[in-house]
């Protein structure tokens, strides 16, 4: 009795261990930074090595560990469920939704730094905490924003690209064009030509997604000023953050939206690797190919109905409920109409996700913010009822896994408050906030040299042949 009595106790002490070591691990994603360095490059470089040994040591020790099983389902399936990357940045909890380096969106409003009391964090801030999985001080984030602002310079030749499209042409046609049109400049196709050690292929590679961050919000703001206002360009303002100085550059100086801008852009920036955008560019960039061209490739990915589009027909959406039932729509008028939107073939865009299981986290900070900013939106009350009517529908049609709001289904009415009213546009916002995501994996792909990607693929006839065997 001696004996079970003091297995007991020493199976209750580890179990507390193991509790208090892992609050310890959450807590430790809390704590600001206390290095006193503000050059961002600086903090990798102590960075890496310690991660290279942590994955060599992965690889050696637990390199045959089985992560599950794949099925027939899996394989028709779009590979949904299969566990088969490594993403560092993020991590995308069925539940709980996004973390950033182990931060909840709502923790990262609470500890990232803000431009002022109270407000929205600010995008510098993020793409430190992505890029070295620690929170940054406002000094670092200061100086991060300062060197953005001395890269984000555009050559001549890559407007010209843009303008030899026609007007007319898809504002994410023009932009991944002017992406594409930067690669001339890619400092790790140049030190890889010259013949640059594997050891160093990060280095060339954190200059171009440095670049490129900073880059693509003039790119984003000409396409949009040249769509539809007559060309008439705003030159940036050194004095504000990458956020503000995005909205400022398409035309915006309210203070409002630039606090939208700099909560849009942190939100949308990274969403784990296995989304269509994430994983395209994390693709090619196996291949050994510039962030320029995995970047540009990650736009076409976004630029589907299935993903970053989405956010624009949400918008069309809401507006053609709004010009056949009215502003002031019942929740029986409008279950009718979605009734009505499903049994035409179509979805309600802006409900589901393919893996959260409940309400996305940044729809919830997006309502939190129109709650707090633009309550009696008539648009914003309209969203809100969807909010109570469209779940119970996709649960009675049966077919729907997660019937909650995704972050598409309540962006649009945001900017249209403030004024950003053209749709078409909206997935371009979507691309400026993602290459802080996919360029940070993107330095750490190279720092960890992973491998090309190379999935195996079968054949309708093998899938047969082993069903039998099985």
């Amino acid at each position: 009795m001696v004996f079970y009595r003091s297995v007991s106790l020493l199976s209750k002490l580890r179990s507390r261990a193991v509790q208090q070591s892992n609050v310890s691990n959450s807590v430790r994603w809390l704590q600001v930074q206390t290095s006193s360095g503000l050059d961002l490059r600086s903090e990798l470089q102590e960075l890496i090595p310690e991660q290279q040994d942590r994955l060599k040591k992965i690889k050696s020790e637990y390199g045959k560990v089985h992560l599950g099983n794949i099925t027939v389902d899996m394989v028709l399936g779009g590979m949904r469920g299969m566990t088969g990357l490594l993403w560092e940045t993020s991590l995308l909890d069925p539940d709980e939704g996004i973390r950033f380096r182990g931060l909840s969106i709502p923790e990262c409003q609470k500890v990232l730094p803000a431009a002022k009391p109270g407000g929205e964090p600010l995008p510098e801030g993020l793409l430190w905490l992505l890029l070295t999985g620690k929170v940054p001080s406002k000094e670092q984030v200061n100086s991060l924003s300062q060197e953005l602002q001395s890269r984000a310079t555009i050559p001549d030749h890559v407007y010209k690209t843009i303008d030899a499209l026609p007007v007319t042409a898809h504002p994410m046609t023009q932009f991944a064009t002017g992406v594409m049109a930067l690669q001339v400049q890619s400092e790790f196709q140049k030190a890889y030509e010259k013949g640059i050690h594997k050891s160093k292929f990060w280095e060339p590679t954190y200059e171009d997604s440095m670049n490129l961050i900073a880059q693509v919000p003039l790119v984003a703001a000409y396409v949009y000023r040249r769509m539809y206002k007559n060309g008439d360009t705003i030159p940036k303002d050194e004095s504000l953050d990458y956020g503000a100085n995005f909205a400022h550059m398409l035309g915006f100086s309210s203070s409002e939206m630039h606090e939208l801008m700099r909560l849009y852009v942190t939100i949308h920036s990274d969403h784990e690797g296995g989304n269509v955008s994430a994983h395209t560019g994390h693709l090619v960039a196996s291949a050994l190919s510039d962030p320029y061209l995995s970047f540009a490739a990650a736009l076409n990915g976004l630029a589907g109905p299935l993903h970053g589009l989405a956010n624009q027909e949400v918008l069309l959406w809401i507006k053609s409920v709004v010009e056949e039932c009215g502003e002031n729509i019942s929740k029986e008028q409008l279950k009718d109409y979605v009734w009505k939107t499903l049994n035409s073939g179509k979805v309600v865009p802006g409900f589901g996700h393919g893996v959260l299981r409940k309400t996305d986290p940044r729809y919830t900070c997006q309502r939190e913010f129109a709650l707090k900013h633009l309550p009696e939106d008539p648009l914003f009350q309209l969203v809100s009822k969807l909010y109570e009517v469209v779940p119970p529908v996709l649960t009675e049609l049966g077919k729907v896994k997660n019937p909650w709001p995704n972050v598409d289904a309540h962006s649009g009415v945001l900017l249209n408050y403030y004024g950003l009213t053209e749709a078409r546009y909206y997935t371009v916002l979507f691309g400026v906030s993602r290459a802080l995501g996919i360029c940070s994996q993107l330095i750490w792909d190279r720092a960890l040299g992973l491998p090309l990607e190379r999935p195996k693929s079968v054949t309708m006839e093998w899938l047969e042949n082993q069903c039998k065997k099985a």
